[in-house]
C-alpha cells in the first residue's frame, strides 16, 4: 500500500503551496485501506477544489490505481 500512499502524496504535493506539510497516513482494514491526507490549512481549498472537484478527481485516480491491488482504497482529507 506504500504505492498508493506515494501516489496521493505526489498528487497533493504538486497541487499545494506548502508541499513539506503534506502527510499521508494509512489505516488498514481487511478489505479496505483508508488513506488520510493532511495538508496545511492554507492549502485545504486547493486540495478540495471548487465544489469538491479536485478531491473527487484524486479519489477517481486512487480508485483506478487500486483496481490492480484487489483492495479498496478510500481517501479522507483531514483538517
Amino acid at each position: 500500500d506504500s504505492a498508493m500512499k506515494d501516489l496521493i502524496s505526489y498528487i497533493a504535493r504538486a497541487l499545494v503551496d506548502f508541499p513539506d506539510e503534506v502527510e499521508v497516513g494509512a489505516v488498514e482494514g481487511r478489505h479496505t485501506t483508508v488513506l488520510e491526507l493532511k495538508v496545511a490549512k492554507k492549502d485545504m481549498g486547493k486540495i478540495i477544489g471548487r465544489q469538491g472537484r479536485t478531491a473527487q478527481a484524486i479519489r477517481t485516480i486512487l480508485s483506478a490505481a487500486s483496481g490492480k491491488t484487489r483492495k479498496r482504497h478510500v481517501l479522507e482529507i483531514i483538517e
